[in-house]
């Protein structure tokens, strides 16, 4: 992989182990510009690198990640909230969401696996990422959240797409309609982490012991495990991408939304009146 230094991740390899660590602004490795302007980038880099045969993905300090940076990403919010929004406005808009969409894809359909270790917070976005990594292992502390729908968006990174195979339909639509929190207990019996260890570094211990197997493996057979487990949900992930991306230029921007950006910048709870 060649030498870069990306703002929002750093990246080491070893033992044909990349790890991949998310530092975002601030304590919660928060998603703005930087994050979704270099996620497709790295994944793409350690798709070509040979000397890749697996990757752990983590988040620094205390959480994987609080989740889309709101405040980060007013400036791409802000014009397509404006009253009178047409048509450019909302095209670019959809572009954008296309191009965000590509990064968490980018790991998805990374041939290296991808092992995610999640302590503390994962929410909003970081369970699009989580849900696009091969399999799952979080610490006694981690704690989730489709949060979306707090403030007022369909979630579009890939979670509704996502995470249904992953923990079945029922407990995915609980969560996703609800927004509510869950700890990593619950994540573990509904499938989300296939285990729970007692800290963050037994937690990335148990990943990177699970990429070490998997790079001992013959790598041509291990990329085609993911490509044959891959195509019988691949055309329905991108069907699900395509028509979110579609359903939010139009509907997203909404007087609840607006409310919702604005109650973060004021530290309150928002007031949704379903305008």
């Amino acid at each position: 992989m060649s030498e870069h230094q990306w703002k929002a991740f750093t990246v080491a390899i070893a033992d044909g182990i990349a790890e991949v660590t998310l530092i975002g602004p601030g304590k919660g490795n928060v998603m703005g510009p930087d994050f979704w302007n270099e996620l497709p980038a790295v994944f793409a880099e350690l798709d070509r690198d040979d000397a890749v045969r697996a990757v752990v993905l983590a988040g620094s300090g205390k959480n994987f990640t609080f989740g889309l940076d709101l405040p980060g990403m007013a400036g791409d919010l802000g014009p397509v909230l404006a009253p009178d929004a047409k048509a450019a406005v909302r095209t670019r808009f959809h572009d954008l969401i296309l191009r965000m969409q590509s990064g968490v894809n980018a790991v998805a359909d990374c041939r290296k696996p991808v092992v995610a270790a999640i302590w503390g917070w994962c929410i909003g976005g970081g369970v699009d990422l989580i849900t696009a990594a091969d399999f799952r292992y979080a610490s006694a502390d981690a704690k989730f959240s489709v949060r979306e729908v707090k403030v007022a968006m369909v979630a579009d990174m890939g979670t509704l797409a996502r995470l249904p195979g992953i923990i079945g339909d029922g407990h995915f639509r609980e969560l996703a309609l609800t927004g509510r929190d869950i700890d990593a207990a619950r994540a573990e019996r509904i499938g989300l982490v296939n285990d729970v260890y007692d800290d963050a570094e037994a937690t990335l211990a148990a990943a990177r012991a699970a990429a070490a197997e998997i790079a001992a493996n013959p790598p041509l057979v291990v990329h085609g495990i993911k490509q044959v487990l891959d195509r019988a949900r691949s055309a329905a992930v991108n069907d699900s991408l395509r028509f979110v991306a579609a359903w939010n230029a139009a509907f997203l921007p909404s007087n609840d939304l607006s409310e919702a950006v604005t109650a973060v910048f004021e530290k309150r709870k928002p007031n949704f009146t379903g305008e």
